[in-house]
């Protein structure tokens, strides 16, 4: 067999490999075999490319790009390794949007590589590869700045709410029409400076797509942003004649743009609004503020309060996260079960900053995933909970979604946990949550706020049990 034969049959391997990795992080009891299929199939596409790339006669040339790669794996592996090791679980929505950029910066540079060295092409590739170099180079751009600006919005650095700028899905449709113009133009005349301006067309776009759109948004943004680097991938392994790139960019780009449609449909939104930048979505404005009176509580009245209870329902959110919380929470269930209360836990598809974020945190906690139930679960037995405990929610159980027409996140599905006989929030203030809408839930007549750090919190009310 050629070299070019055996690393194919490798990258079949690979391509398979990655294929049972999705199905088995599709469920949690399987998610780890899922990561081994995973780390599998990249060994061995990443050994197969090193082999072949090789293979051939050994001349300076090849020394020269062999040290070149040696740097590249080394750099890698250690920033790589770096990061997994320090990256909080907090951090982990704004670092794989970082990561996103980096696909997407890569996919820029292959594609500027594949116009200033084409290579030997026959008659009859040219307008075929000037496409694909034009559609590789403008996927990567609005992945790379698209996923900059959703890093610095997640992190924090920018703010949450959504740009407003005079006439945004014009704009927006503008830059699509000059895209398909510049591409037809560049496939007749490849002119350099139709490459400079796609790149920069592209560049403004993917920023002003991702600044688009508010803070409530952000998770399905972040998993759209992790489909066009699937297809900014695709793209590259197009230029670079790479099966396996083809393969799995598809696989990448799909699954991430089928969950982005379920999680529309989860939070009522319109999937193409979310693609074109968050049509219809306007930014909430200052008359938006709730006001009225809020009713405090302690953590030895929420105690005792919980030991009077029969069911008890737990809604977690970033804040959890932000504080840590979900050690003393698998622990205030675990205390709660031993006196007989019943203890459930209610997700929101969207709780956190990244699908499954909350998941992903019970787990890491040991709490049994029999009681941690998805909000259509488990939102029709609210109403019959003695107690629901709000640890760092905020936007997702949020009344206006339901309760006011003209509110920014109307009509998205929520936990209706106001329909509890009591509701405890846990929070540090009477801030309005990641999407910068006021809620209500707060001066409900059955609910109380206990302000301070959540794991604090969390810790006396197991001393006052």
């Amino acid at each position: 067999m050629t070299a070019l034969a055996i690393a194919n049959a490798a990258y079949v391997a690979a391509a398979l490999l990655f294929i049972m990795s999705l199905a088995g992080l599709s469920k949690h009891e399987t998610g780890r075999t899922g990561i081994r299929y995973g780390i599998a199939g990249m060994t061995i596409a990443m050994s197969a490319t090193i082999w072949l790339t090789f293979s051939g006669e050994w001349n300076e040339s090849t020394s020269t790009g062999f040290v070149l790669l040696l740097v590249a794996l080394g750099a890698g592996a250690v920033i790589g390794l770096w990061r997994a090791k320090v990256v909080a679980m907090t951090g982990m929505p704004e670092l794989i949007a970082l990561f996103h950029s980096f696909v997407g910066l890569t996919a820029v540079l292959v594609g500027w590589n594949g116009a200033l060295h084409s290579g030997d092409l026959s008659p009859d590739l040219v307008g075929v590869h000037r496409a694909e170099v034009f559609i590789g180079i403008f996927i990567g751009a609005v992945t790379f700045t698209g996923s900059i600006v959703a890093y610095l919005k997640l992190s924090a650095k920018m703010s949450s709410k959504p740009l407003i700028l005079p006439g945004r899905n014009l704009l927006n449709l503008s830059a699509l029409i000059g895209f398909v113009g510049l591409t037809v133009a560049y496939v007749i005349t490849p002119e350099m400076g139709f490459l400079i301006a796609v790149t920069i067309l592209a560049l403004a776009l993917g920023w002003h797509l991702v600044a688009s759109i508010g803070g409530g948004d952000m998770p399905v943004v972040v998993s759209m942003l992790n489909s066009y680097s699937g297809w900014a991938a695709a793209a590259t392994g197009f230029l670079l004649s790479n099966d396996l790139l083809i393969v799995t960019g598809a696989l990448v780009g799909s699954s991430g743009a089928y969950l982005s449609y379920i999680m529309c449909r989860a939070m009522n939104r319109s999937f193409i609004s979310v693609i074109f930048g968050g049509y219809g979505i306007e930014a909430p404005t200052e008359s938006d503020e709730e006001t009225g009176e809020h009713t405090e509580i302690d953590a030895a009245q929420v105690a005792e309060m919980l030991s009077a209870a029969k069911s008890v329902v737990i809604t977690p959110g970033y804040g959890m996260a932000v504080a840590q919380a979900q050690y003393p929470v698998a622990e205030l269930a675990k205390r709660l079960k031993e006196k007989g209360v019943e203890v459930r836990f209610g997700i929101h598809p969207v709780a956190g900053r990244l699908p499954g974020h909350m998941n992903v945190l019970l787990a890491e906690a040991k709490v049994p995933y029999d009681i941690v139930l998805e909000m259509d679960e488990i939102n029709d037995d609210l109403a019959g909970t003695n107690v629901v405990l709000v640890i760092g929610a905020n936007d997702t159980v949020n009344p206006a979604a339901t309760e006011n027409p003209g509110s920014p996140i109307a009509g998205m599905p929520v936990l209706r946990v106001w329909e509890a006989e009591n509701v405890i929030v846990f929070k540090r203030s009477m801030a309005s949550g990641y999407a910068g809408v006021a809620n209500p839930l707060f001066y409900k007549p059955n609910a109380k706020m206990l302000f301070g750090d959540a794991k604090d919190k969390v810790g006396d009310i197991l001393k006052a049990l």
